[in-house]
């Protein structure tokens, strides 16, 4: 018996069946994953969010095989065709992949050529042939000749000869064998281990598709062959570059129609008992089993196992795009603070942007330090006015066009008033651009031009990245690998759920928030959201957790599953500004009675609350875990999971590719982390690559186990490419720079990096995205 869902969960999350049921029992109810990771332990026995994520994309997978399963059972047995063995195998198939192949013989098809030979009755000839090679293929044939005829599919054109009737044989025969589904998973499991995928460039544009120039004549096994590689050629094949073909490792190219039998045509001929021992029929055997496989059987599984390499290509990608964007979004925080954005411009200006320590625009301008106007003095000045004016401690800068340039003119501010105390950062104003257009931003700052929105959003996101990110398509920030050509619909699920995840482990203050920052909030959508933030505008701010309950569309449901999230700062009860649930409140004020204290006393109060043993409180209701995780929040109410914001200085004298030199340490940050290794920005205008090998002085499998979007590092220079504009950077500070001329040892990916770096295409041709500086000039 094939174990239920919840037993294949549970083997696969390495979880109790009741852990699983129980939690896939809330998801069905409504429940979201960061409600049921921080609020239903007890339920799930503990079950994480990383946990709970797989179990629902997984949950959806096998539910789909058993509506799967479903359909096929009931399709064969409405054919009249369904066995006892049949209907055990299918109900014990595992995947779809083994569910299909068991199906095959049985799917609704277009009439085939083995059809209209088995209706001419050519089906016992390829029986006899089959079953007994010692007899004459042609003279056993010539009995099997008939007139042309109609039948009730159509007409049938008989068998006018013994190579008709020959033919008609093979026909079935090759059906038989590639229908066959041991047979198919068998050759699967071959073909996948000595599969080779080879690309050949498109006769005649070998200019057009330079980018691809390492494609042009290119192989690598089917199983070794990393996500960005895969994906690199696929791109090529669908911009009609690239020639991209799977074949045998004992084979050279493609199999030809006169090339020696390979070992999968031998597990064809052993499946069904074929040899060549000169016996009549077995030539003509033989050569039915090559039509087999070269016809029917590897092209189908050609196109499976591609289609497969692509699907999990696209896993991967969207993998790295989750973790970054993850990094990116939980990224430090500069706080409350009076902050001057500063979006970079080179003809067009530098666009200006005052926020107050809430976010609230205060001041814009536009200045015009570098060409063509070169009015240093005058940006200087303005400047100079709005932070003296404004009280401004923070100045973040986008790292587009003219970011160095811009960010002297912000080091002249800083030499020119120190006793403002000003403070400058250079920020990724990733999406900057599409905010800026965007239906909320004319909405939120209707007052101001569109190009002025695009610096009020970099000195946002430098006080808060993630309140500032979320008002943008996470697809559009740009922290992805070759996101435009991965499934849209995948992508879109994954980094929604690590938006989702992110919200909620921070928390959103209720009286401050965005709606697209409420929205994001476990249990809320953009209109129970837009209604929040109307309900704040007419009434006033919330003083507590309860007022929620009287925002329209806002019911039982949904106050269950967003309440915990939501904080309430300065209001009635001090509960509300920490990420203990109202549901749970009188188990605190239980515990307060208990011990003779009142919540404000007890509050930060680590010792105490240390004494206080989780045990002697837990009911059918609230059970060690949550009361554990009460005592933790009381301790620090609203703690932020978040890093200290800390910045990167870049060298000064260091601003274009031009100015580094091999064995230069300098300071960066990290914008872009790939499954080879992680991007840089050194504040050159061209983002530097440290490969995987060099991240670290021990073995690194996977960079981000290393590195992080948004972290600061130092890295030494290698090597410089200023035509290529390729700079190779390491984390391991005793490297030396390869000798000029030499060839570096061991080069590795090294060379898949700079091809992804080439293919790379994180933006919209129309968007100002802060990739820009990170990707643009990679681009081929």
């Amino acid at each position: 018996m094939l174990p239920s869902i919840e037993q294949r969960l549970a083997l696969e999350l390495v979880a109790k069946p009741a852990q699983v049921a129980a939690a896939i029992a809330l998801l069905d109810e409504g429940a979201t994953v960061p409600f049921i990771a921080r609020y239903r332990k007890e339920a799930t026995g503990g079950l994480d969010d990383t946990q709970l994520r797989l179990l629902e994309e997984r949950l959806r997978y096998l539910r789909e095989l058993e509506d799967r399963r479903a359909a096929v059972i009931a399709s064969i047995e409405e054919q009249g065709k369904m066995t006892p063995a049949l209907l055990d195998a299918i109900t014990h198939a595992e995947d779809k992949t083994r569910l299909e192949d068991l199906y095959l013989p049985y799917k609704p098809k277009r009439r085939t050529k083995a059809q209209i030979a088995a209706e001419a009755g050519l089906t016992e000839l390829a029986d006899a042939l089959l079953t007994n090679p010692n007899l004459n293929p042609e003279e056993e044939a010539a009995k099997y000749l008939k007139p042309a005829f109609t039948t009730a599919n159509g007409d049938n054109p008989g068998v006018a000869d013994a190579k008709a009737a020959l033919d008609g044989a093979r026909q079935i025969l090759m059906e038989r064998f590639a229908e066959d589904a041991g047979l198919l998973q068998s050759l699967r499991e071959y073909l996948t281990e000595h599969g080779v995928v080879e690309s050949k460039v498109v006769e005649g544009k070998q200019e057009a598709g330079e980018k691809f120039a390492d494609y042009f004549d290119y192989s690598e096994t089917l199983g070794t062959m990393p996500s960005h590689r895969a994906l690199a050629l696929f791109r090529g094949r669908r911009e009609e570059i690239l020639n991209v073909s799977l074949r045998l490792d004992s084979e050279e190219e493609k199999p030809k129609w006169d090339a020696p039998h390979n070992p999968c045509e031998g597990r064809i001929a052993k499946q069904f008992g074929i040899a060549n021992q000169g016996r009549p029929a077995d030539k003509w055997l033989s050569d039915t089993v090559r039509w087999a496989w070269r016809v029917k059987v590897f092209m189908h599984l050609e196109t499976e196992l591609m289609t497969k390499l692509r699907e999990e290509a696209e896993t991967e990608a969207i993998h790295v795009f989750a973790r970054n964007l993850k990094d990116l979004l939980l990224a430090a925080p500069a706080g409350p603070r009076a902050t001057m954005g500063l979006d970079p411009g080179l003809r067009t200006g530098v666009k200006v942007a005052v926020v107050d320590a809430t976010g609230k625009v205060v001041d814009t301008a536009t200045i015009y330090p570098h060409q063509p106007r070169n009015d240093w003095h005058g940006s200087l000045h303005t400047l100079s006015q709005l932070a003296e004016k404004h009280k401004v401690s923070l100045i973040s800068i986008g790292n587009g066009t003219a970011s160095r340039e811009t960010d002297k003119l912000a080091q002249d501010l800083i030499k020119l008033r120190p006793e403002l105390k000003l403070t400058k950062i250079v920020v990724s104003e990733a999406g900057a651009s599409v905010y800026s257009a965007s239906e909320f931003a004319s909405k939120e700052l209707p007052e101001l031009d569109v190009s002025l929105r695009g610096a009020v959003s970099i000195a946002r996101r430098l006080q808060d990245p993630l309140a500032e990110l979320v008002k943008i398509d996470p697809k559009s920030i740009g922290v992805g690998q070759y996101q435009h050509d991965v499934s849209q619909s995948q992508l879109a699920r994954s980094l929604d759920a690590v938006v989702e995840d992110c919200v909620n482990a921070v928390g959103v203050d209720v009286n401050t928030a965005s709606a697209p920052l409420l929205a994001r909030v476990s249990g809320l959508n953009g209109s129970v959201a837009q209604s929040i933030v109307s309900y704040r505008d007419m009434k006033g701010m919330f003083r507590s957790r309860a007022d929620l309950r009287a925002v329209p569309r806002l019911g039982d449901k949904t106050f269950e599953q967003a309440a915990g999230f939501l904080r309430i700062m300065g209001g009635e009860n001090p509960l509300d500004a920490s990420a203990v649930h109202p549901e749970s409140y009188p188990l605190v004020e239980k515990i307060l009675a208990d011990i003779k204290k009142d919540v404000k006393s007890v509050i930060g109060e680590a010792g105490l609350l240390k004494t206080i043993q989780p045990a002697k409180y837990a009911d059918e209701k609230f059970g060690v875990p949550t009361i554990t995780d009460i005592l933790k929040e009381l301790e620090k109410p609203g703690r932020d999971p978040r890093p200290e914001f800390t910045t990167a200085t870049f060298k000064e004298g260091v601003e274009e590719i031009r100015d580094l030199r091999p064995d230069m340490i300098l300071e960066g940050v990290v914008t872009n982390v790939a499954a080879f290794g992680a991007f840089v920005d050194i504040g050159v205008h061209q983002d530097g690559l440290v490969h995987i090998s060099a991240l670290s002085n021990t073995f690194v499998k996977d960079p981000h186990s290393v590195v992080k979007a948004g972290q600061v590092v130092k890295v030494k220079v290698l090597e410089v490419d200023e035509k290529r504009k390729r700079i190779a950077l390491t984390m391991r500070l005793t490297d030396t720079p390869p000798q000029s001329g030499a060839k570096p040892a061991q080069r590795g990916d090294r060379n898949d990096a700079k091809r992804l770096a080439q293919h790379q295409n994180v933006r919209e041709p129309a968007m100002n995205s802060a990739m820009a500086a990170a990707f643009a000039k990679l681009k081929s």
